[in-house]
């Protein structure tokens, strides 16, 4: 799902300890984060939401009930 903003930053965190399968954050520029690694999420998050360049980004879930969990916190580009 292409993305714009994440909403309930903690809350998503949350959803994300609750994901079975691999969940990752593609960039514009071909970046892949995979957001089961704590280190990803603090470091590699905190840097694509203070970069103004980075109008949106992809959100991959591998797993179906895990894109259920996170749905709810993502702002699709329209």
């Amino acid at each position: 799902m292409r993305v714009k903003s994440i909403q309930n930053i903690d809350g998503f965190f949350r959803a994300l300890e609750k994901c079975h399968g691999r969940v990752e954050l593609i960039t514009d520029v071909k970046d892949v984060l995979n957001l089961a690694s704590k280190l990803t999420q603090y470091i590699g998050l905190t840097r694509v939401f203070s970069n103004p360049d980075i109008e949106s980004y992809e959100i991959v879930c591998y797993d179906a009930e895990d894109y259920a969990l996170l749905k709810e916190f993502l702002v699709p580009v329209k």
